[in-house]
């Protein structure tokens, strides 16, 4: 299973204020909230754990069936320039992402190894949704779509 996640910068700049009061603690664990006071960049380090947990809770989601807004029961650890884990009541998923000028994105993997079976597909792919998740048509392969602002990325796994 595959999912992932994108953020524009400047439309988050525009409509998230990260700082407000409350936001972190609705959002984020203790430990990363030292992550994010720690970062050089902390507005990076912001969205940086945002993706990795959204993109982590549609996997989480897609296997369970369970629907709803827990972002603290989503944990990110063992960050690193680009690879980290996302703990969610006691399933591990495997995060690599990609942080840019312009945007972040964070694809969220079952399995470590799989990194090396993603593909990005084409923006104009055409998708069909069968009870909510998104399947390439005619085929049915199952995707993770992401879009935010300008920004969009649909993913998959080869076989």
């Amino acid at each position: 299973m595959i999912g992932n996640d994108i953020v524009d910068l400047a439309l988050s700049r525009k409509e998230s204020n990260w700082k407000r009061k409350g936001f972190f603690e609705k959002i984020f664990s203790e430990k990363e909230q030292v992550l994010i006071l720690n970062s050089e960049n902390p507005e990076i380090m912001v969205w940086n754990l945002w993706t990795r947990k959204e993109a982590a809770y549609k996997i989480y989601n897609r296997q369970t069936g369970i629907r709803g807004f827990f972002p603290l029961q989503l944990e990110c650890q063992d960050i690193t320039n680009e690879i980290g884990k996302v703990i969610c009541k006691g399933n591990c998923y495997f995060t690599k992402t990609k942080i840019t000028s312009k945007y972040i994105q964070t694809i969220a993997l079952v399995c470590e190894e799989d990194f090396e079976r993603v593909v990005v597909l084409d923006n104009n792919t055409k998708i069909k949704k069968y009870n909510g998740i998104p399947f390439i048509a005619p085929n049915g392969k199952q995707v993770s779509i992401s879009h935010h602002g300008l920004y969009k990325q649909i993913v998959t796994l080869n076989n």
